[in-house]
């Protein structure tokens, strides 16, 4: 996973090969949790008396699974994703508007 932020936006990238964009599920939990899944079937269609003498590039069912907490100021309804050559790329927009000081003084008193 590559996660890159811009002035705009948060730019995550994962590396899906073998992967479609049925086969994908991209969804945001709550509390902020990007959640990425995906599974693909067994691709085994050769028949029960096939005998594999080698197997690189796996046999069987395959997934993943991610899950990411998103900064306070992603714009969860806006989220895009696309997969491109075995890439999913998600771009979450950030909220340019400034929050609030989280930081509050506290004024000293001789007394109290």
């Amino acid at each position: 996973m590559d996660w890159i932020e811009t002035s705009s936006a948060h730019i995550l990238k994962f590396n899906v090969p073998g992967y479609n964009k049925e086969e994908i599920k991209v969804q945001v939990e709550e509390g902020n949790i990007l959640h990425i899944r995906a599974e693909v079937g067994k691709e085994d269609d050769h028949g029960n008396d096939a005998i594999w003498h080698v197997a690189e590039r796996g046999t069987g069912k395959k997934s993943f699974s991610r899950e990411i907490g998103l900064p306070e100021n992603a714009k969860v309804d806006q989220i895009k994703a696309q997969v491109e050559n075995g890439v999913l790329t998600i771009v979450v927009p950030k909220d340019a508007s400034p929050k609030p000081s989280k930081v509050r003084n506290i004024n000293i008193s001789s007394k109290l």
